[in-house]
């Protein structure tokens, strides 16, 4: 269930066609913990509505000539994961929108019981790593031979040993919400690369392996 805190998730879906509006929309409506509460066919109009949202579908080719990096930019300010919802014919949009911080990618082709699924995975903070999302960051090598930027390895190496967010963002002082977000850019990179992090302890693993942490400098890779 994707019920946050005892209610349902609110999604917003940024695409141009009606059609995949109205479908998408239909799917999401017989899962009670799913309510699509924005659509729109930009980002800017969607931000305009001012929704208080949990996820959003970006569609990646917009009738308004926007980009991948753009819209990520502008939905950096709403600080909700954002599940690339494409056709996947533009593996380098595809890598855009990684490299912007997207959460993965589910193709609007999928059976409905699988977008239901990542857009669950997503709204969990997990990385929907597709076999589409994996094809198109294995041919970008600037991408998944990317290491950690230093303030992401500082929020890992904090977390990854048992802190929680919220000490982890008052020890860097920043927020909560910012940690999530790094750790989620962290979780994409190293799905990116075939080393997946879905759980806190796989974290510590990554960053045992990559030296940010030595071996037994946890107190609780469970917890958080």
């Amino acid at each position: 269930m994707s019920t946050m805190k005892g209610r349902p998730a609110r999604i917003a879906i940024v695409d141009d066609h009606p059609a995949v509006l109205l479908g998408a929309a239909g799917i999401l409506r017989a899962h009670p913990d799913l309510q699509v509460v924005a659509t729109s066919p930009t980002v800017p109009q969607l931000l305009a509505q001012t929704p208080r949202l949990d996820l959003v579908l970006l569609d990646l080719s917009l009738a308004d000539g926007s980009t991948p990096t753009q819209n990520m930019r502008l939905l950096s300010q709403i600080g909700v994961p954002v599940l690339a919802f494409t056709s996947g014919e533009r593996p380098a949009a595809v890598r855009e929108v990684a490299r912007a911080g997207a959460i993965g990618m589910i193709r609007k082709s999928e059976r409905p019981d699988a977008i239901v699924a990542a857009i669950r995975a997503a709204l969990r903070r997990e990385v929907v790593a597709t076999s589409d999302w994996a094809a198109a960051l294995d041919d970008d090598t600037t991408f998944t031979t990317a290491h950690l930027s230093p303030r992401e390895a500082e929020v890992l190496a904090l977390y990854a040993a048992g802190e929680t967010a919220e000490r982890v963002g008052a020890h860097l002082f920043i927020s909560r919400e910012t940690v999530l977000d790094h750790i989620r850019r962290i979780r994409a990179k190293y799905a990116a690369v075939d080393r997946p992090a879905k759980s806190k302890v796989d974290l510590y693993k990554r960053a045992v392996e990559d030296g940010i942490l030595s071996q037994g400098a946890h107190a609780d890779a469970s917890s958080g």
